[in-house]
């Protein structure tokens, strides 16, 4: 696999447009610190991590609204990619859909969002927007 965070917001997103209810994803430090902010900002229910294996896993609780069923991210998109690597500075940080949305940003202070990047006036690269 070339590209795991690819993979990962593959998962998510196929796990979305078929309604499951949990998905499962192999673990990784970086994996595991975005899933912990999709968490914080109220994009996922719930999650866990499993340690089974060398690599263990994590299982993660999907959010859907109970009247309509819509699930709460509309849209993952990886932005920086192995080939391409995607860098900002904290003065041009990317707005996902006018502040609604966020872009995930991996930075030498650790995985955070743009919001928590610009306040702690730090770049990196641009990982994912999700809305």
């Amino acid at each position: 696999m070339t590209d795991p965070i690819a993979d990962y917001l593959t998962r998510l997103r196929n796990a979305i447009m078929a309604h499951h209810r949990i998905v499962e994803v192999p673990a990784s430090n970086l994996k595991k610190s975005i899933t912990k902010i999709l968490f914080e900002k109220g994009y996922i229910l719930n999650y866990k991590f499993v340690e089974d294996g060398p690599q263990g896993t994590i299982k993660i609780a999907l959010k859907y609204d109970p009247v309509t069923k819509q699930n709460a991210i509309k849209s993952l998109k990886r932005v920086s990619s192995p080939g391409l690597r995607q860098y900002t500075g904290y003065k041009d940080m990317p707005r996902v859909i006018n502040g609604l949305g966020i872009a995930i940003i991996s930075t030498s202070k650790g995985v955070m969002t743009n919001k928590e990047a610009t306040t702690e006036k730090i770049g990196g690269e641009v990982l994912c927007y999700i809305y």
